[in-house]
Formats: C-alpha cells, structure tokens, sequence
C-alpha cells in the first residue's frame, strides 16, 4: 500500500485529476457491469474506492499545504 500513495505523492496535480477522472469512469463502468451481470471479482469495485480516495487525499494534502504556505506567507509580511 505504501507503494501506491508514493506514486501518488509523485505525481503532478494534472496527473492526479486525469487519474482521478479515469479511475471515477472505471467504477462507474465496473458498477454499471455489476448491474446488468454477475461480475468476476467485486472486490474490484472496493479497491477503485479506494483507490479514489486516495487520490483525493493526496489531493487535499497538497491544498492544505498551500494554504499554510501562503497563511505563512501573509503573516511573515504582516509582521
């Protein structure tokens, strides 16, 4: 698992929506398959899940990151 969140962390915020995106239309085909017939193995549906929220993860770690970089930002020049 420690190997899928470091390839995360290493991508670009452009890379990580476009896996985001992909990863969301996966899911949806996976559960639209589901629907209609048995699927083979619905634990993948878990792991894409999964696999989603770990990509916004990365995600709001890296919004938060700014913000604290730019909070700190404004109060080294307010000061």
């Amino acid at each position: 698992m420690a190997g899928k969140t470091k390839q995360l962390h290493e991508m670009t915020d452009e890379n990580l929506l476009l896996a985001l995106a992909d990863t969301q239309k996966e899911l949806f085909a996976l559960r639209f398959r589901g629907t209609t017939e048995k699927l083979e193995a619905p634990t993948n549906i878990r792991k894409l899940r999964r696999s989603i929220a770990r990509i916004k993860t990365v995600q709001r770690q890296r919004e938060l990151s700014k913000l604290a970089a730019e909070a700190g930002a404004v109060v080294a020049v307010g000061s």
